[in-house]
């Protein structure tokens, strides 16, 4: 007699029922597991990107009136126009507003600001938030803007600025005795000893695991040196 016994159709049924339901639970953890990874990504490369460009504008920011040769004629220039002397009072601070900043700096001593057949690349900078297309944008040398947070020519971006969403400007004045001047800054730019910057970003693209996207605010204080007024 053969007592051989093989599985029930029951049997297989519950096991491959059983199965279905490991799998099932494992394939769910995965999924949650590269969901997590990916959201953690997005958000470590949005951190990476905001505060590059903070400590790109800090350290920029910082050199605003740079003059070692102490040359006080038709030095500084219209951040627009390099053409333009009109204002020397401004010193290396031609405009100074909520979401905007021009900086200028004599880096090479040669007295004289942006003339590029001379060498002095990067001795005019001017900052400005693209609020339409949620971008910081940097331009030297009275040429074109190029984008330095946000999206790029190719309107590709990691993050988006979103100060004007929040109400936060990205730039605030103070004086030497820490008060805050009101924006537009015009007559007392020669005042201005400290820069606020705040860059509020949240990333381009939702977090997979919970389907929002990040928000990001980092802030930094700039103190000129070199900024003062004319003797």
């Amino acid at each position: 007699m053969n007592n051989n016994k093989g599985f029930t159709l029951v049997e297989i049924l519950v096991a491959l029922g059983i199965t279905m339901i490991i799998l099932a639970a494992i394939y769910m953890a995965v999924n949650a597991s590269q969901k997590t990874s990916s959201g953690i990504e997005r958000r470590v490369l949005a951190q990476q990107d905001e505060k590059a460009a903070l400590q790109i504008m800090e350290m920029e920011i910082r050199m605003a009136s740079y003059n070692p040769e102490f040359v006080y004629a038709n030095l500084w220039k219209s951040p627009s126009n390099c053409n333009d002397f009109s204002n020397q009072a401004y010193k290396g601070i031609p405009v100074a507003e909520a979401n905007a900043l021009a900086i200028e700096m004599d880096l090479n001593g040669n007295k004289s600001v942006g003339v590029s057949a001379l060498g002095d690349t990067s001795e005019i900078i001017y900052y400005n938030y693209d609020t339409a297309n949620q971008r910081i944008t940097r331009e030297t040398q009275c040429g074109g803007a190029q984008s330095l947070l946000g999206s790029n020519t190719a309107g590709q971006k990691s993050v988006k600025v979103i100060n004007s969403i929040l109400g936060i400007p990205i730039f605030r004045y103070f004086d030497v005795s820490g008060t805050e001047l009101a924006v537009p800054v015009t007559g007392d730019i020669p005042k201005i000893r400290r820069v606020d910057i705040v860059l509020a970003v949240e990333t381009e693209y939702p977090n997979p695991s919970t389907g929002q996207p990040s928000r990001m605010v980092y802030s930094t204080s700039v103190l000129l040196r070199n900024h003062a007024p004319l003797p």
